[in-house]
């Protein structure tokens, strides 16, 4: 979930400039690794050409959203994903969710994981 500053770019050139340098990195961590994903995530797109697949192909289900309670719903369904994919038991316990964070506000400090922003409550009022 982002929430662009004011005077932000377009919902698709952010996107662009996330999903294409991460899937590059990616590709390049699994090609290192000799990780057998690598092949998993290579598809034939026609005969003779392959590539890289590591988003969903389509353009996604990227939607505004404006009410609060909306907001929340999207929040709790994305911290629940890990869960109902049987990756962990709490959606607190899932090491790359912001669930832990959002719930307690405690300040989970790692070297590894992306600084954590809180997000503006009186949006949601």
């Amino acid at each position: 979930m982002l929430h662009p500053q004011k005077d932000a770019s377009a919902v698709s050139d952010l996107l662009r400039a996330i999903k294409r340098p991460l899937s590059y990195r990616i590709k390049q961590r699994l090609i290192a690794s000799e990780s057998p994903l690598l092949k998993k995530l290579t598809i034939q797109q026609r005969p003779g050409i392959t590539t890289f697949r590591y988003w969903q192909e389509g353009p996604g289900y990227d939607r505004n959203l404006t009410e609060s309670s909306t907001i929340v719903a999207a929040i709790n369904y994305i911290h629940e994903n890990p869960v109902h994919r049987g990756l962990c038991k709490r959606a607190i316990d899932w090491k790359w969710s912001s669930a832990y964070w959002f719930e307690t506000s405690e300040e989970v400090v790692s070297n590894t994981m992306p600084k954590l922003h809180r997000l503006n409550t009186e949006m949601l009022q």
